[in-house]
Parts: C-alpha cells; structure tokens; sequence
C-alpha cells in the first residue's frame, strides 16, 4: 500500500481539544509540515499569545513562548533579534491581532522585522463567548451584537492583511481558506513561501487563515464551512495581496 501522507514529526501524538468543525486542527498541521519539509524544526519558535491560538503550544513538538494578549509579534521581535537564526513565528486571532494588538502588528510590519505571522480569522472572539471581533461581518450576530453587527454605531471589519501590505517592511501578505481539500492546499503552499521568506531574509511575512467557528457562528460544521466560502470570502477575498521578490 502506498503511504499518501504521515503526521509531522512536529505534531504531537494526541488529540486536539478544539470544537468539531474548527479550523485551528488544520492549521497546526500545515505549519507543522511546513516545519517538516523546511527542516527546520531544530530552530523554530513559536509565539502564542492569549485566546484559542493559546493551546498551539501543546500540540506542536516545538520550542513554544506564550504571550500577553496581542503581543506576540513584539515577543517575536525580541525572541528573532536575540537569536537570529531562529525560525520565530506567531500564531493569533482576530480578536487578537486586530483589536488589541493592533499597535504590535503595525508597527512589527513597519520595522520590517524577519518573522511569520500566522493569523486565524474565524470573526469572532471564539474563546471568550462569541463577542463581536473587530474582524465580525456586517450584520453578523455575535454575543455582543444580537442584532447584528451595526457600521454606524460598531464601524467596519478591518481587512489586516489589506492594511499590513502597504507597509514597505511587509514582504508578503496573503489570505487562505481550510474549506475544502483545494483551498487547504492552496494554504499550505503559503504558508512554506511565507516560513522560505524567513529563511532568506526578505522581512514579515502575513498568512490570513479564514477558519471555521461552528460553536460560536451556531452552525453545524458543515453549514459553517459553507458560510466560510459563500460569506466570509466575498468579503475578505482569497489570494496573494503583497509578494516582493
């Protein structure tokens, strides 16, 4: 029988404790087969900072920090320039990287700074209850929003990777999807360019990851997937918005 496919050696042996249709499990081995095929694993850091993203640490076989709650591109910065031939990513949310972090992740991009940034964008603040995230849709119901998301009274998503790409230190910002066996391919084949950019010194990189919140979208997975491509994804188009060289 031909083997198609192994776990990473990156990727711990035990299973994951993330909802039923979420895209975080995904992800995590993305970035571990990525780790994999770069061989790279020896010298990869991980940043994790608070929220869903937090739990990153437990199943990636890899030296792990945990951060403060939108700080993990500024713990990435110390982690990269205290020992530069690290491979130094973060791993954020929504919620994290577009609402208090906001400040940490401009301004990582406008120093050019030599690190990963994996963003997982499920709309929502998926650990803390469902409350609207600056990333949540227009008229998207959330815990905090029951009627849905307002633009007069709660403004507009933001579009991070749309704003991160204007910045000159910015080499690459991309945005992908786990809804599909295609879509899932398609992300990993960014998220390896945006870890090689590391490798060959070329600045921030930025993969976008639209992600499943079945739990807090109260969908079932299935229905959840479907709304991640029919919803999510006319408003944050898919593909390469930024690559230099």
């Amino acid at each position: 029988m031909e083997l198609v496919f192994n776990r990473p050696k990156v990727l711990a042996d035990m299973t994951m404790s993330y909802c039923p249709g979420c895209g975080h499990g995904i992800a995590h081995r993305l970035i571990g087969e990525v780790i994999d095929e770069l061989d790279v694993l020896d010298r990869t850091i991980a940043v994790c900072p608070v929220g869903c993203s937090v739990f990153l640490y437990e199943y990636l076989n890899c030296d792990a920090v945990s951060a403060s709650h939108g700080r993990a591109p500024a713990v990435a910065t110390g982690l990269k320039r205290c020992v530069p031939d690290g491979v130094v990513f973060t791993y954020q949310g929504d919620g994290d990287i577009a609402a208090i972090g906001t400040a940490e992740i401009i301004h990582a991009g406008t120093r050019g700074e030599n690190i990963t940034v994996v963003f997982i964008n499920n709309t929502t603040y998926g650990m803390t209850g469902g409350q609207m995230a600056p990333t949540t849709l227009p008229g998207q119901e959330s815990t905090t929003t029951p009627g849905g998301r307002n633009p007069l009274t709660a403004g507009y998503p933001v579009r991070v990777c749309e704003m991160m790409a204007t910045l000159d230190g910015v080499c690459y910002a991309s945005r992908v999807s786990v809804s599909s066996p295609a879509n899932v391919a398609r992300a990993k084949k960014s998220i390896k360019k945006a870890f090689q950019n590391q490798l060959d010194l070329k600045g921030l990189s930025i993969v976008e990851i639209l992600s499943p919140c079945p739990t807090q979208w109260g969908m079932n997975p299935l229905d959840s997937i479907k709304h991640v491509d029919e919803v999510m994804a006319k408003y944050y188009p898919l593909g390469e918005i930024k690559s230099v060289g």
